[in-house]
């Protein structure tokens, strides 16, 4: 599976972004996908996470809780991340990644997409 996203850019603290990541392939099936995140010299860190399996179900990072919504579309090939009132401190690059079973092996294996950046200015 090939994970191509979008959206990031500059905005003021405040604002708002939505970004999207698109799973492109086949002979796969998606479990959970989910943005991650990294910042100027900080470790990679979850973001949000939605898993298809369990009826949608979503988990937040405490800093994301109540600013930024995590949403999937029916076929579960896109996943879009809402952002709102940015801050500075959620500059970052930010990745999209995919945990998913090879359906002919089984195997579950996970799948990141290139990352895009959000700079929030103050």
């Amino acid at each position: 599976v090939q994970l191509q996203a979008s959206g990031g850019g500059l905005v003021q603290a405040g604002g708002s972004l939505r970004l999207s990541c698109v799973a492109y392939g086949s002979g796969f099936d998606i479990k959970t996908m989910g943005w991650y995140r990294q910042g100027p010299g900080n470790e990679r860190e979850l973001v949000a996470t939605i898993t298809r399996v369990f009826g949608g179900s979503t988990n937040y990072a405490d800093s994301a809780k109540g600013r930024f919504t995590i949403s999937q579309d029916n076929v579960g090939r896109t996943v879009h991340l809402q952002m709102n009132d940015l801050k500075p401190e959620d500059t970052a690059v930010y990745y999209c990644k995919a945990l998913v079973t090879d359906t002919q092996s089984v195997r579950l294996y996970e799948s990141w997409g290139q990352g895009t950046l959000v700079t929030v200015s103050s």
